[in-house]
């Protein structure tokens, strides 16, 4: 299966163009997407509702969508409420059905400056040949070292109270004249999963250590409830892509901020990572992973 990262930067281009037919043209194929910066309601973008338009451009999919903030921006129309957010987050998209899914807002630190904003995870389970996996679209602080491990602290402490904590719901109703559950089983909620998203740190950081573990003795090492990056599960040497390239102190620099974590897991199945250099739909570059999720788990 085809896997897809893409921050589209609320579509517009390296152009300085707002176009949301070119984001969807690059993603078009894929089995499952995530796309970060993605917006509804703002002046900016003609207060379009992006999830709608991209919905509506790639009808085989199907998806949802997490605000990781909102706010008002209702009005006035002969004198009655037309009822309006103005919303910035993420989605995710699939070929397959996405059986449930949460959002989960990122620990934040208040600034003083530069502006920082609200980041979030958005989580859903998709049902692949493999068996479940939950699968995320993540977008990390811009501003600070600090706030971005303070949100993958929370993302790993989550993940590892999984098996604990489970899904949207669990047990057994007792009220089923309510009809809670529809009549369906308590949700799965595996302990497979695959990060993909803009994290705005770069191979070899402190930050992306804190996800992969460092293991010096043991440069294989895999724990369990652990992740591996999926560029290296593919045999690609750290630092050979890039995702986003900007001026920095008089310099044009490439860097790899957008990133795809499996669980330990997946990591053999991972079977290729490449960077699509060439679109310039937006100001960072789509990163896609071909992974194994057509074999069952012997497990």
């Amino acid at each position: 299966m085809k896997l897809i990262s893409y921050n589209i930067q609320y579509g517009f281009g390296k152009d300085g163009h707002y176009n949301l037919e070119r984001i969807a043209d690059v993603i078009d194929g894929a089995d499952i997407i995530a796309l970060q910066e993605v917006e509804r309601h703002w002046r900016r973008t003609s207060f379009d509702d992006q999830p709608h338009i991209l919905s509506s451009l790639l009808r085989d999919y199907y998806y949802v969508y997490g605000p990781a903030f909102d706010m008002d921006a209702s009005t006035l129309k002969m004198g009655h409420i037309i009822n309006r957010r103005r919303q910035f987050g993420t989605m995710i998209l699939s070929r397959l059905p996405i059986e449930w899914s949460r959002l989960h807002t990122l620990p934040m630190r208040r600034t003083i400056n530069p502006l920082n904003t609200q980041s979030s995870a958005l989580e859903c389970l998709i049902r692949t040949p493999y068996g479940p996996v939950r699968v995320f679209s993540i977008h990390l602080a811009h501003v600070g070292v600090e706030e971005r491990l303070e949100e993958i602290d929370f993302l790993l402490d989550r993940h590892r109270r999984t098996p604990f904590e489970g899904g949207p719901w669990c047990g057994i109703d007792d009220e089923t004249h309510r009809d809670w559950t529809q009549g369906e089983s308590e949700p799965d909620c595996p302990l497979a999963a695959i990060w993909l998203g803009d994290f705005n740190f770069e191979p070899g950081s402190v930050e992306y250590y804190r996800i992969t573990g460092s293991t010096p003795y043991h440069r294989e090492a895999t724990y369990y409830c652990g992740f591996s990056d999926a560029t290296i599960a593919a045999k690609l040497p750290m630092g050979e892509l890039y995702t986003h390239v900007k001026q920095i102190d008089g310099q044009l620099q490439k860097r790899h901020l957008d990133h795809c974590f499996v669980s330990s897991m997946l990591a053999s199945r991972v079977r290729s990572v490449w960077v699509d250099n060439d679109e310039s739909a937006s100001d960072h570059d789509p990163i896609w992973i071909d992974i194994d999720l057509e074999t069952p788990s012997a497990i």
